[in-house]
This record gives C-alpha cells, sequence and structure tokens, in this order.
C-alpha cells in the first residue's frame, strides 16, 4: 500500500501552505498529491504550482469536475500537466453534485453514466492524438449546423495513456468506474463495508475484461493523531453531517445512501433531518462514533498503524491521507506520523 496525501480545496488565504504541504510530502516518500476543487481554487492550477515545485511526486486531480469543462479542454489540460511534470499526472474526474453543477456551472445535472462515459471516451481519444468526431448523446463533436472542423490536438502529450480515475459513489457509477477508469478515488470509505463499493467495481472490470490488480483503489481518509478518541472524532462529526445532511436533498443525497448501505439507516435520517431543517449541530452531533471511526483514522500511532491493515485487506492500493490541522506545521506532523504509521504496518510497498 502506497500514501497520498489530499491538499483539498482552499477556501482561505493558506494556499501558500497547502502547497508546502505537498512538497514536505514528498519529502517523506508520498506517492502523489491530489488537489481538489468544488468553487474555491481549481485543481490544474494548484497542480501547476506544485509540480513546480517538486520533482518526483504524483499529480492528481481529485477532482476535475466534468460540468466546469469540455472534454476538449479537460484533454488540453492533462496533456499540458502532465508534459510540464515529466509524466507525473493522473486524470481524476467527476461530476460533482446538483448544486454546484447546476447552480455554479449552469450545467444541468442529469444522465450522469451516459456523460461521464462519452466524456472520458473523448478525453481518452484527443490524448492518443487521434481526430476528435464524436456522435453521442450528450456530446457532437464537431456541430453538425456550422463551420466547425474535426481536430486533433496540437500538443504532443508526453503520455497517451494518462491514467483516468473516477469517484464515484453509486452502485452505477461505480461499475461504471470499474468497466472506463484506471482507478476510483473513495470518499467515507469504510474498510468493514467496503464491499458495497468494491463488489460494482470488480463487476465493471469483469465486464471489460480488465485485471484487476492494475487497478487502483484511492480512498481519501481523514486523519486526527490524537489518545482521546472521542476528541480526535469531535471535528469529523461536522465534516461527516456536511456530506451526509447537507449535500443534497432529501431525494437526492449520494452520501447519505452510501451511509445507509453501510448500515448507518438511521443515523443518517436523523443527521439529514437536523440539517436541512438548519440545525447543523444537533446534526454534527447526531452522526455515530462508529460511523467516523470507520471512515477515518483517529489515534495513536500504534492503533493508525493497526487500523491500515483493515484497507489493505480491503484492496486499498493507495491511501490519500487528508491531513487535518490548522498549520502546515501540524499537517506536516500527522504526515510523519501516517508515513511512520505505514512502516511499523509492514504494509509499505
Amino acid at each position: 500500500m502506497r500514501l497520498g496525501v489530499n491538499v483539498g480545496y482552499v477556501a482561505g488565504p493558506d494556499v501558500a501552505e497547502r502547497v508546502e504541504t505537498a512538497v514536505y510530502a514528498e519529502t517523506l516518500g508520498y506517492e502523489v498529491v491530489w488537489a481538489a476543487e468544488a468553487y474555491g481554487s481549481d485543481a490544474p492550477t494548484m497542480l501547476s504550482w506544485i509540480g513546480s515545485k517538486t520533482n518526483t511526486i504524483g499529480l492528481g486531480s481529485a477532482i476535475m469536475q466534468i460540468p466546469a469543462r469540455t472534454p476538449a479542454m479537460t484533454a488540453m489540460t492533462a496533456a499540458t500537466l502532465d508534459s510540464l511534470s515529466g509524466g507525473r499526472f493522473r486524470l481524476g474526474l467527476g461530476v460533482s453534485g446538483p448544486q454546484v453543477s447546476e447552480g455554479w456551472h449552469g450545467v444541468r445535472f442529469d444522465k450522469p453514466l451516459g456523460r461521464t462515459r462519452e466524456y472520458v471516451d473523448i478525453v481518452r481519444t484527443a490524448l492518443r492524438r487521434e481526430t476528435v468526431a464524436y456522435d453521442g448523446e450528450h456530446f457532437t463533436l464537431p456541430l453538425p449546423d456550422g463551420p466547425g472542423k474535426a481536430l486533433k490536438i496540437m500538443l504532443h502529450p508526453y503520455r497517451p495513456d494518462v491514467p483516468v480515475y473516477l469517484a464515484s459513489v453509486g452502485p452505477k457509477n461505480l461499475e461504471l468506474t470499474g468497466e472506463i477508469a484506471d482507478g476510483w478515488l473513495a470518499i467515507f470509505f469504510a474498510p468493514e463495508h467496503a464491499a458495497v463499493s468494491t463488489d460494482p467495481i470488480r463487476a465493471g472490470l469483469e465486464r471489460a475484461g480488465r485485471d484487476a490488480a492494475s487497478f487502483d483503489i484511492v480512498p481519501t481518509v481523514p486523519v486526527i493523531v490524537g489518545d482521546d478518541l472521542q476528541e480526535c472524532a469531535a471535528p469529523l462529526r461536522a465534516y461527516t453531517a456536511l456530506y451526509v445532511g447537507g449535500m443534497g436533498s432529501r431525494k437526492q443525497n449520494f452520501y447519505n445512501a452510501l451511509a445507509r448501505r453501510m448500515g448507518f439507516e438511521a443515523a443518517a435520517e436523523e443527521i439529514q433531518n437536523l440539517y436541512l431543517d438548519k440545525r447543523q449541530r444537533d446534526a454534527a452531533e447526531a452522526v455515530p462514533f462508529e460511523l467516523v471511526d470507520q471512515t477515518a483514522l483517529i489515534g495513536p500511532k500504534e492503533r493508525i498503524a493497526e487500523r491500515l491493515h483493515a484497507y489493505a485487506e480491503a484492496g486499498v492500493t493507495t491511501l490519500s491521507v487528508a491531513s487535518y490541522g490548522e498549520t502546515h506545521e501540524q499537517r506536516a506532523s500527522v504526515l510523519r506520523t501516517m508515513a511512520d504509521a505505514l512502516d511499523a504496518s509492514g504494509l509499505g510497498d
């Protein structure tokens, strides 16, 4: 098992410190740094800056939002980042959610499976330097009723096969991930309930006749180090409540549905009701300790090292650390602890 670090997306003034954290992760031997985006900092710019200050660590988008860019623009960005970094880029994609897709990008959140399949197909075609002519349900290139011309990317990509990762939560999207992607970007991954997600992925791999051994399973896992487990869990209750309760509506919340599939039906319902009633603090208090403990790494280094075995047994190949801390020094301390814990576990790649 390898370690990655997820620097998230930046909504405040600590952009430079997040870059500093990524640079430090490279010195510890971390495999990859992932940058996210919502409606604050964008992933490609963060990765460009990090790439200019590092030499070996992989650079991954987790995620670049599909509604934010045309597939051709994403192919151009992926080819440029991969070339500038000497083949270090990993293209993580996701459809985001209805609130961001429609509220921020003005793109209808409809038929995400079909849109994702066509999007990835076009991106891969462009990166292979094939002429892009596409007639799909969601994308048509070139447009048939104007002066548009089928084109080939001008840049010669450093690699024509930049690895593609998908962020997926629902069973059908997970199956699609196994079918067409090189890896899976997971959130709220619980080793005890891994099968609810990995079984659909394996079904997709089998349908496509692909080798599961080459597929990268990459959960982003919050990490808080300390001796008091309840104290460690406290900051993660609000984070969990935000996703399980507030990311979507009562009818459509992927994370709420995931919590239910993991056996937390009653808690998921209560959290959502409280959150949507604008009782966020109560919603956080309603998050069970077991849900936090199963989807995060908390406690002293020795407990974390032992817990890593559960992740390895569940099929995790790259564990991406979400280092909780308000300063670079605090986040760096967590990264050091995780590197030591992986060494102590004997699971290091």
